[in-house]
């Protein structure tokens, strides 16, 4: 498993997401989207999957990424991953996992008083 630090988000249509981590074409070419969320309750970071053949990528979306987000769940928009050489690769199903945690977290103490407190401030206001 690899970790991918997103370092910023841009708004619009598609959001685009950069990393801090630069990937060989090859590899970011064999990348699909897992379609599927994690959270690091620990480290305030979402988690969004990668795959390919061999492994896992984590694509850490950090707590100062959490404005946009936030913008994108309200919003009918696309949200895009920049990978190298521009290759860019859509995040299918990010909205909904997103809402889903942000739902599942809400009174939930599984998710360590933290992460609840550090959600229920900036989604559910």
């Amino acid at each position: 498993m690899k970790k991918l630090y997103v370092t910023q988000i841009k708004d619009g249509n598609p959001y685009i997401a950069e990393i801090a981590e630069t990937l060989d074409l090859q590899i970011t070419e064999q990348l699909k989207a897992g379609d599927r969320m994690l959270v690091d309750s620990d480290h305030l970071h979402f988690i969004y999957i990668l795959e390919d053949e061999t492994e896992f990528y984590y694509v850490m979306l950090s707590q100062e990424t959490w404005p946009q987000l936030k913008k994108f769940r309200e919003e009918e928009a696309e949200f895009v991953l920049l990978l190298a050489n521009d290759y860019k690769l859509t995040l299918t199903n990010l909205r909904e996992e997103l809402n889903y945690l942000v739902d599942n977290i809400e009174g939930n103490g599984n998710y360590g008083e933290k992460m609840e407190k550090a959600v229920q401030e900036l989604f559910l206001s």
